[in-house]
């Protein structure tokens, strides 16, 4: 049942949000009052109204998060009594990399004395046969380094169905019944020894929770752009988790990893069915992890977020070209998502969550469509302004619709900066500035995140729209493999990778120059990233080395990283396996299955 205080914070928000957007495009029709409301106008005004309501959404959600207390959880301080598998799922990675990172939490679980509790399951959904070779290969040396035979397994598929959530429902098929909660990760993930031990016992004290999910640091960004979002990641992430676990209360998200599941609820609740029809909109689910949270939530488990759980990392794109791509996987999958809003049975936030995530990806379209009608706009009153034609219906004067749009998408944008500002306010008051190098260079650090996200906005708005018109178009991205180890891009791939941004750049300011060119000094902030977006791209991926954007995670380490890192160095530096070593096999399916 909905608590009260949840129930009143959604009420609050969500009403918070639909005001500003109405009252945004009544503020428009008013400015276009003046001079007589045409059907454009109308159109103008909905458009406002509908990025001005997402914004605000986002806003209040930062808000609840500063104003909420973070919820003290459940546990106990007792030993773990129940058996836990950690799953590694892995799809043409780096089996160098992704084992050092097992290799480093199977070292910090055995110096928290709980190892024996937790055993590691490698899930390979590899494709390619050379990967696949090195899975195996260097698999000997993993169970060597760590003398944990016994308790890390390792399987690949034949045939990768369902991918990523058809390679976890296989596991708990198979040997599910061997345990009782699986903590699911990716290839990047790394998590504390403390954490894992703090999330089980959590789980144990809590039988109604059917999946604990921690909020992830970012770690590992070495360019401007990575560097940029592991500090959006770990200065605002919290705060606005915790504004989303108070919104969410008993139905909360699932990201896909970093998360424990109790095998029961997961077994019985779980299952994701192919959709009818070919892809991009039928086929497997690839945002899994959405409808699992919302299925755990229709089988009665509550699905809960613990922004308190702090030793929990993960890796992201270094570079614009390479966080597109995977977000050209994840539109798709949040796209696909429309077909479920009416499935029965679901919680009506579980319903409202697959929402948003939908608005997330059509979001860009209606940012483009606003300069689209702006520019019509600022074309018409210009043409009007020039040439008079006695019989318009409405008497017109040049710049009032221009003014109000532009006016209006001003003060829309503020309410992002708004909240970020408080999320800073918020650091700078409490001393949470000193995890971020202390007052001012948190305070530079800020405004400098604000600045470069701003800049590069326009080309992730133009990344999104891509997206969403090759979906629309019936193109099917697949699940492309991630670059972890990526370079700096060189100017060249850059260009390769985004000619088009410069070309539609040039195509927007050539238009505003013939029709509406009161509107070119509005259009900079927009239309410049475009047209200088391949220099963008390559400088957002060289390495920063300066202070700003950084935290203590990477002046002062926890010792689950600098494990991994010392792990990695010796193995990189080690000679190359013996071939052909067998992999250990995974638990017996015959014996483990649910």
């Amino acid at each position: 049942m909905l608590d009260f205080a949840t129930w009143m914070r959604r009420a609050v928000c969500l009403t918070a949000a639909a005001a500003f957007g109405i009252l945004a495009g009544a503020l428009y029709l008013y400015h276009a009052g003046s001079v007589g409301i045409v059907l454009l106008d109308i159109v103008i005004a909905v458009v406002i109204a509908l990025a001005t309501w997402w914004i605000a959404w986002g806003a209040c959600q930062g808000v609840t998060g500063l104003v909420t207390p973070v919820p003290r959880r459940p546990s106990h301080d007792g030993p773990i009594s129940s058996r836990t598998c950690i799953l590694v799922p892995v799809y043409n990675e780096d089996p160098v990399a992704v084992y050092a990172r097992i290799a480093a939490m199977d070292a910090d679980l055995k110096a928290e004395g709980i190892a024996a509790q937790f055993d590691f399951a490698i899930l390979s959904d590899t494709r390619k046969a050379d990967i696949a070779r090195r899975e195996e290969d260097e698999l000997a040396r993993l169970l060597d380094a760590t003398g944990s035979r016994g308790r890390i397994f390792y399987r690949r598929r034949e045939d990768n169905a369902g991918r990523k959530a058809g390679n976890i429902e296989d596991f708990i098929q198979r040997s599910g019944g061997a345990y009782d909660f699986a903590l699911i990760l990716d290839a990047d993930s790394l998590m504390s020894a403390a954490t894992i031990g703090e999330m089980v016992r959590r789980m144990e004290s809590a039988p109604e929770v059917g999946l604990l999910q921690s909020l992830p640091r970012v770690i590992g960004a070495r360019s401007r752009f990575g560097k940029m979002m592991q500090f959006s990641a770990g200065f605002y992430a919290p705060i606005y988790c915790n504004g989303l676990t108070a919104l969410a209360g008993r139905t909360g998200s699932f990201w896909g990893h970093n998360a424990v599941v109790r095998i029961k609820a997961f077994a019985e609740s779980c299952g994701l069915p192919a959709l009818r029809g070919k892809p991009p909109f039928g086929g497997h689910i690839l945002s899994h992890d959405s409808v699992e949270a919302a299925l755990l939530a229709r089988g009665g488990w509550q699905v809960r977020i613990d922004p308190d759980l702090t030793g929990s990392f993960e890796e992201g794109p270094d570079d614009l070209i390479e966080y597109a791509k995977r977000d050209r996987r994840w539109a798709q999958g949040n796209l696909q998502h429309g077909r479920l809003l009416i499935a029965p049975g679901l919680k009506g936030w579980s319903r409202f969550a697959l929402f948003q995530g939908i608005v997330a990806y059509t979001a860009p379209a209606i940012w483009a469509l606003f300069l689209i009608l702006s520019l019509v706009a600022a074309a018409t009153e210009s043409a009007i302004d020039y040439f008079p034609m006695p019989d318009f219906p409405v008497p017109v004067f040049p710049g009032e619709r221009t003014a109000a749009a532009v006016g209006l998408f001003a003060g829309v944008i503020g309410l992002l900066f708004i909240s970020k500002f408080l999320v800073l306010g918020h650091a700078l008051v409490t001393g949470r500035a000193k995890e971020f190098g202390g007052a001012g260079n948190t305070f530079v650090s800020t405004m400098t995140e604000l600045l470069l996200s701003s800049v590069i906005a326009p080309l992730l708005m133009m990344f999104q729209l891509r997206a969403l018109w090759q979906i629309l178009s019936g193109r099917d991205g697949g699940w492309p493999s991630a670059t972890r180890d990526s370079t700096a891009v060189p100017v060249s791939t850059a260009f390769a990778g985004s000619w088009w941004m410069s070309l539609a750049g040039v195509l927007l300011f050539a238009a505003a120059g013939v029709f509406a060119p009161r509107l070119i000094p509005w259009l900079v902030p927009v239309g410049l990233p475009l047209v200088i977006a391949p220099l963008l791209i390559a400088w957002t991926s060289r390495r920063q080395k300066s202070r700003l954007m950084t935290s203590t995670i990477q002046s002062d380490p926890p010792a689950v990283i600098t494990g991994f890192r010392r792990q990695l160095a010796a193995w990189e530096g080690a000679p190359p396996p013996v071939a052909g070593t067998p992999p250990a096999p995974a638990p017996a399916p015959e014996a483990a299955a649910v």
